[in-house]
């Protein structure tokens, strides 16, 4: 006897088909049951079944734990964007001859600052591949967010079904007869967590993805995005970014590798400048303000049978307009912090590059514009926490390195960055002549001459 004609085989598709076990892959809570056949989705077929759970399942990201950030739908996100796009894997050859421009690159710094050479190997990336090596960073700086959004949206869901018992209020549509609909949160509450961790996972691998096809460097957002000290140039980037200017493409190349060489051996030599820029980000983020009436409304109005519609209502609603005043704190402390490192990396790249790129000036200017009309660090970063993410006191910044370089040198210039404390602050872009005044009153008061130390001698003698 064959195995289907077993009786085992002949029950099975005998036995009743529920469809709201299927749907939630178990049993259901009779009062939740009551509710869900009311609303007709007691008598969905198996294909139906199907279909819903396969939408659900997209929503709800299918994994990446329990934070407010679905990593694994960011990760999953992101990479699509980037296939989408198109993507080219590195090398042999490629490798080489990124290896050997960042050699060149860091030669000609050698001689213009004392900051010691990064200890990582220079990397020629993929797009995919600088994915994979700063998606744990984003989401660091985006969790604050997603946490607050998570507790926004159950909140504006607790509300929204704590009123709908209230007189003069519709009641929702099927619903049995006296039955609370708040005693559904607490049943909802792990959906609700889940859904707010899958549109926040989306939306950081659509942002992530988009970025991944436009930065040039591995830290050119201005941030440590990367772990070790590697210098890390993506080439198709940076390919692409060449065809738009009247320089030879090698000539590009040179250029922007100086620039990454000289900031990522910044972050190196300085080790109290990334954390305090990755915390400055993340003070913004944790104090933001989520837009709760936004959410309600998105809430109030979603479909309630349509698992992306609740994203789609969201969409540029999160983030309320006015910063905190913690925020402009933060905000204050980035931008300073910013400006003071891309305005080093000018300062220094325009020194290292001055007598051996012809066109260095102009593609100092292409980099200019680049960053005025918005980069897309800015655009990212904006999606994401709402932050503009823009050195806006630059000009000020480069002038201040620029005048502490002719008053004290190089290694004067670059010993302001000995300390946290000793580093300029915004009130000294508002002054860089009087900070470099100051600087140097500070090293004449610690200078010891050998009069001094006779005089000291005598004394004890």
């Amino acid at each position: 006897m064959s195995d289907e004609s077993s009786p085992e085989r002949r029950d099975q598709p005998d036995e009743p088909h529920d469809p709201l076990e299927s749907l939630f892959g178990g049993a259901v809570p009779p009062q939740m049951r009551e509710a869900l056949e009311s609303m007709g989705l007691g008598n969905l077929d198996e294909s139906q079944v199907a279909q819903m759970r396969s939408q659900i399942e997209m929503l709800m990201g299918g994994g990446g734990g329990d934070g407010p950030v679905n990593s694994e739908l960011a990760h999953d996100v992101a990479r699509q964007v980037v296939a989408q796009h198109g993507d080219a894997a590195i090398g042999a050859t490629t490798l080489k001859d990124v290896e050997q421009v960042v050699q060149v690159a860091s030669l000609w710094l050698d001689a213009v600052t004392d900051l010691p050479r990064p200890e990582g190997p220079a990397l020629a990336l993929s797009r995919a591949e600088w994915v994979e090596q700063t998606l744990p960073v984003w989401e660091r700086l985006t969790t604050p967010v997603a946490e607050g959004l998570q507790a926004a949206l159950g909140e504006a869901m607790r509300q929204q079904l704590s009123g709908l018992g209230e007189d003069g209020v519709p009641p929702i549509p099927g619903l049995p007869p006296g039955m609370n609909p708040a005693a559904l949160m607490g049943q909802m509450e792990p959906m609700i967590r889940r859904m707010s961790a899958s549109m926040f996972g989306g939306q950081v691998g659509q942002a992530v993805g988009t970025l991944a096809g436009e930065t040039l460097t591995g830290t050119e957002v201005g941030i440590p995005l990367l772990a070790g000290e590697s210098v890390v140039i993506l080439p198709a980037n940076v390919a692409e970014f060449a065809e738009g200017l009247e320089v030879d493409g090698g000539e590009v190349h040179l250029y922007l590798a100086v620039r990454e060489a000289a900031r990522v051996r910044l972050f190196a030599g300085v080790p109290w400048l990334g954390p305090q820029l990755l915390a400055a980000v993340e003070d913004y983020a944790r104090d933001i303000s989520i837009n709760t009436e936004g959410i309600e409304e998105a809430v109030r109005n979603v479909d309630p049978q349509d698992p992306t519609a609740m994203q789609e209502a969201l969409g540029g609603s999160l983030f309320s307009p006015e910063p905190s005043p913690r925020q402009l704190a933060a905000l204050g402390r980035l931008e300073t912090l910013l400006a003071l490192v891309e305005g080093w990396v000018d300062q220094v790249t325009a020194r290292a590059t001055s007598a051996h790129l012809p066109h260095a000036e102009a593609l100092a200017e292409a980099v200019r514009r680049r960053r005025a009309t918005g980069g897309p660090a800015e655009k990212t970063f904006a999606s994401l926490v709402g932050l503009e993410l823009r050195p806006r006191r630059l000009r000020d910044a480069a002038n201040l390195w620029a005048a502490l370089e002719d008053a004290r040198g190089t290694e004067g210039r670059d010993e302001a960055w000995g300390h946290p404390d000793v580093a300029p602050t915004a009130a000294d872009l508002d002054d860089p002549l009087g900070y470099v005044e100051r600087r140097g009153g500070v090293q004449g008061e610690l200078t010891i001459t050998d009069a001094d130390i006779e005089e000291l001698l005598r004394g004890d003698g």
